[in-house]
């Protein structure tokens, strides 16, 4: 999805409670793989879903946004011995079991989890690894993230698009609090001073 199509469904979705929430979740997400300590992020899905258009997207917005951290590792369930993939291709849920402090694990699953991957993140969270967690609806996968992006109807308006806010938000320079705060500062005084009177 390119930026003018992101930026279409951004006007559909304004004043939407769900467009707060990719934003807040994607703040969260560029703060936890560019603060000062962080050593990468990992990008994991259920059994059934490997999230590779989000990985792809990611790694679009890391390069177009000059913020390399946010281009993600992508962990599989299952890769095949000795297959021909890149480095960043080859990683199995063992990877996840010694994810560390400074790490971030970000799962994405519009399915449940299943245990084995909750064991997995669960070892990477006692590791210190902070976890943020794409969602819908999983309540054990919740409890293990620190923070979560609930989509309660995948379908609408589809998990896939969500992915699409969320890492296009990721991408974007965080607004400054200061300058949030100097604009409404500007506003109060000009909503409260007394009209100067010309005549």
């Amino acid at each position: 999805m390119d930026v003018t199509r992101v930026s279409a469904l951004r006007e559909v979705l304004s004043g939407s409670p769900l467009l707060d929430a990719t934003r807040d979740f994607a703040g969260s997400l560029r703060t936890a793989v560019t603060r000062r300590s962080a050593r990468g992020l990992l990008l994991v899905g259920s059994t059934g879903y490997e999230p590779w258009h989000l990985t792809a997207h990611l790694g679009e917005e890391a390069a177009w946004s000059q913020v390399p951290q946010l281009a993600p590792t992508l962990i599989r369930h299952q890769v095949a011995p000795g297959a021909a993939v890149p480095a960043q291709l080859r990683h199995d849920l063992r990877r996840l079991a010694t994810a560390g402090r400074g790490e971030t694990v970000l799962v994405v699953s519009p399915e449940a989890a299943g245990s084995g991957l909750l064991e997995r993140v669960r070892d990477a969270r006692r590791g210190g690894a902070t976890v943020l967690a794409l969602e819908a609806g999983d309540a054990d996968l919740a409890a293990l993230a620190h923070e979560r992006l609930t989509v309660d109807s995948p379908e609408e308006p589809g998990f896939d698009l969500v992915q699409h806010l969320v890492s296009a938000a990721a991408g974007e320079r965080p607004r400054s609090r200061l300058g949030a705060l100097a604009g409404l500062s500007r506003l109060a005084r000009q909503f409260t001073t007394e009209p100067v009177n010309r005549w």
